[in-house]
């Protein structure tokens, strides 16, 4: 056996060990939780909530366990003593305790990512473990101290090597599903992910840096680090789109943490899902800092005096609402500081108060409080009354009132002053029109100052006393089972009890548009607006964000140019740190050149510096005579990328990025020509695809944002730098499309379009 060979038997050996382990605890926890699951309903009250805590439990560790089967054990530190310590996806100890695998979070494990030459502690080698499955394929050393005897035995098994982990894993396939990068993280990511709870971090990175991968590993660093912290609170991930969401959804589990929630901003409210989008100037005007004052004007407008004021007679004494009454509710209302709606609870009252003494007024006896009680009630059930008193106060709900404001120009130019005539007319739109992505941060600020309307409130509080009750329940059961403290607690029995008490903490943020959560983690960042930004930090009050984008990549109107800008304004000058991530792991050095000088040329600011790999010829550029030739063109270049990276073992993506106007028709000519050129069996397979998961998609330059795929096929691009609203813009989704690729870029276009745009 060579010593290459023993070096791979020695840490089949170790792997073999860590996964024997993991399939013992699977087994241990589903032979607990089929215990419990056998025990069935019977019993008694304590030892059903019991059973039920402890069955949710085990199904939560289990699914833990499952998650973390792929590449389970990847690197191994070795000291000065000779000791090895192996790092994996999670802590492992064996059947005595003694510690055998390390979480990559733990401290322990940091010098994996971060040692180097210079500074190594006791560290003196690192070792970098691929498996296939659960098989030993490779191993590469890196030796930290050039003394050690290390460096001999490496450089004499041949393990002796840099960067091989990391370009395998750059030029492996693509599958739909953004794979984690625990193995091959490097030392200026690690220290991001390891930085401070209490602090927003920006992390500006051009395509390719792995800035996405930081902001999810950091989330689950952050949960290892500040369990007791967070598990009550949650972390919210937010995405541009559900397909991007569908992308990175497998990360997190597979790094052990599966309680998070990941929204985008448009159906961050829950039951409202925004399908509409807005044309960008349109949406530019509602993501402005001075739409806050809109809604606020809006809502404001319905406390009011009525125009006309009713009186009523009760037991012959005639009861007016007078002026000075409504005044004085109104101020009443006011002072209390609550929402909209529930403010309104303090001016009935005081209105129905204000009436009741008005008929006091009248008599020459002191009423009793029956009634009063009676007077009070006949006041409340008056039509008159009860008009007068919407009209002065009227209860809404959000969706109404935003509604209301872009179906009304009038109220439009009443409320937002600053509009002028072109923007309200671009924004006014037909009564009961769908809600648009930009409408949502308006309607939750709607939410946020309406409060819920009376109906919800009244439905909530009674959800209130009803988990009140459940709670002291089940403090009063484990009271009398003598559990008080441990791992059964009350809170944990609550949350089994009952049909909608036992959704998890991610559950039941989720479902809640009140939820503050311990920490939020904003991808592609730079799209967001004023608004958006308002929505978000209603959501986390202790300001923990993890914040990540690039400035080059903005397309919304309304976006960031500038992190400065935005982040002092939210979190003050002393208040967030800007991190830059500065070298591009996805695209080849060829790709990466050819996008930063367009970007370059338009004014944009590049953070990459440079890229780690070159492929030759992994740009291509196509020209056509004219537009009728564009289409045969496409599906020519197209073919041969399919043959090279969509495979049938679902592994492999491919992206035709073209302007509007001719996508529609790209789409159903190459769908003709795989359907000649493919067998009957692939192309229905190809075809069936669910979108979110397609090898071969046509798209657009929005839907790509924050996806990378083996082959882009890029058309038309002046086609698309003119369909975009401005010439920053147009740099920048031009700038998103050709970053895409992490091997091949073609360009396909008409001699038109050339002298339109050149390159």
């Amino acid at each position: 056996m060579s010593s290459y060979s023993s070096q791979l038997h020695e840490e089949q050996q170790a792997v073999d060990r860590a996964y024997a382990r993991l399939d013992d605890l699977r087994d241990e926890t589903k032979r607990r939780l089929d215990t419990v699951r056998a025990a069935g309903s019977h019993g008694s009250p304590t030892q059903r909530t019991e059973r039920d805590s402890f069955a949710t439990m085990y199904e939560d560790r289990l699914t833990q366990l499952r998650a973390v089967e792929d590449r389970l054990v990847f690197g191994r530190l070795d000291d000065k003593l000779g000791n090895h310590r192996y790092i994996g996806r999670i802590g492992m100890s064996d059947r005595r305790h003694e510690p055998m695998l390390t979480d990559w979070r733990a401290e322990a494990a940091r010098p994996f990512y971060e040692a180097t030459a210079s500074t190594h502690g006791d560290i003196v080698m690192r070792r970098h473990i691929t498996l296939n499955f659960r098989d030993v394929t490779s191993i590469e050393d890196e030796v930290l101290d050039v003394h050690s005897q290390q460096v001999g035995q490496a450089s004499a098994a041949g393990t002796l090597t840099g960067e091989g982990a990391l370009l395998a894993s750059l030029s492996s396939r693509r599958t739909g599903k953004m794979t984690d990068i625990v193995a091959t993280i490097q030392a200026e990511q690690d220290r991001i992910i390891r930085a401070p709870l209490d602090r927003a971090i920006v992390v500006q990175g051009g395509p390719g840096t792995g800035k996405t991968a930081v902001a999810l590993h950091r989330a689950a660093y952050l949960l290892y680090t500040h369990r007791r912290r967070l598990q009550n609170s949650g972390v919210l991930v937010v995405g541009p789109s559900t397909a991007f969401l569908h992308y990175i959804d497998q990360v997190l589990p597979s790094l052990g943490e599966t309680g998070v929630v990941s929204r985008t901003i448009a159906d961050l409210i829950p039951q409202v899902h925004a399908t509409a989008m807005d044309f960008p100037r349109n949406a530019q005007l509602k993501g402005d800092h001075r739409m806050r004052s809109v809604i606020a004007n809006a809502v404001s407008s319905r406390e009011r005096m009525p125009s006309t004021l009713p009186s009523t007679r009760i037991n012959g004494i005639t009861v007016p609402m007078l002026r000075t009454d409504v005044d004085q509710a109104l101020d009443d209302a006011r002072r209390t500081r609550q929402p909209h709606n529930k403010a309104r609870n303090t001016f009935v009252r005081s209105m129905l108060t204000a009436m009741r003494n008005r008929y006091v007024e009248n008599l020459d006896y002191t009423p009793e409080q029956a009634e009063l009680s009676d007077v009070t009630l006949q006041l409340r059930m008056n039509d008159d009354i009860r008009r007068a008193l919407n009209l002065a106060w009227l209860p809404m709900t959000g969706p109404w009132l935003i509604d209301q404001l872009f179906s009304k120009p009038r109220q439009l130019r009443r409320f937002a002053s600053w509009l002028d005539d072109d923007d309200v007319r671009s924004l006014t739109r037909a009564p009961h029109s769908p809600m648009t992505r930009s409408d949502i941060p308006l309607l939750d600020e709607a939410m946020e100052l309406l409060g819920p309307d009376p109906k919800a409130l009244a439905q909530r509080a009674a959800e209130a006393a009803k988990r009140v009750a459940d709670e002291q329940f089940a403090k009063d059961t484990l009271s009398q089972a003598g559990i008080g403290s441990g791992i059964v607690s009350s809170q944990r029995l609550l949350d089994e009890m009952g049909d909608d008490s036992g959704e998890l903490t991610a559950q039941r943020a989720a479902s809640d548009r009140e939820w503050t959560y311990g920490h939020i983690v904003v991808d592609e960042a730079q799209e967001l607006t004023a608004m958006d930004w308002r929505m978000l930090l209603r959501r986390c009050p202790s300001r923990s964000f993890t914040i990540v984008g690039d400035v080059a990549q903005t397309s919304s109107l309304g976006g960031t140019r500038r992190w400065e800008t935005t982040m002092d304004r939210l979190f003050g000058e002393h208040g967030w740190d800007l991190n830059e991530l500065t070298i591009n792991y996805r695209n080849p050095q060829e790709v990466s050149d050819l996008a930063s000088r367009v970007a370059t040329r338009e004014g944009l600011y590049i953070s990459t510096l440079h890229a780690v790999r070159t492929i030759a010829d992994s740009v291509q550029l196509i020209s056509v005579e004219n537009q009728p030739r564009l289409e045969g063109a496409v599906c020519d270049a197209a073919l041969p990328l399919v043959a090279a990276y969509a495979s049938s073992d679902g592994t492999g993506r491919i992206a035709v990025i073209a302007p509007a106007t001719c996508r529609d028709a790209l789409r159903a000519a190459l769908r003709r020509r795989l359907r000649e050129e493919l067998n009957p069996r692939e192309f229905a397979r190809l075809d069936g695809q669910r979108p979110w998961d397609r090898q071969i998609d046509v798209c657009d330059t929005e839907s790509v944002k924050g996806l990378e795929y083996d082959a882009v096929l890029l058309v038309q691009p002046g086609l698309i730098a003119q369909e975009a609203p401005s010439r920053l813009v147009a740099a920048s989704d031009l700038y998103v499309s050709m970053t895409r690729p992490t091997q091949r870029l073609v360009i396909v276009r008409t001699n038109e379009d050339e002298d339109e745009l050149s390159f």
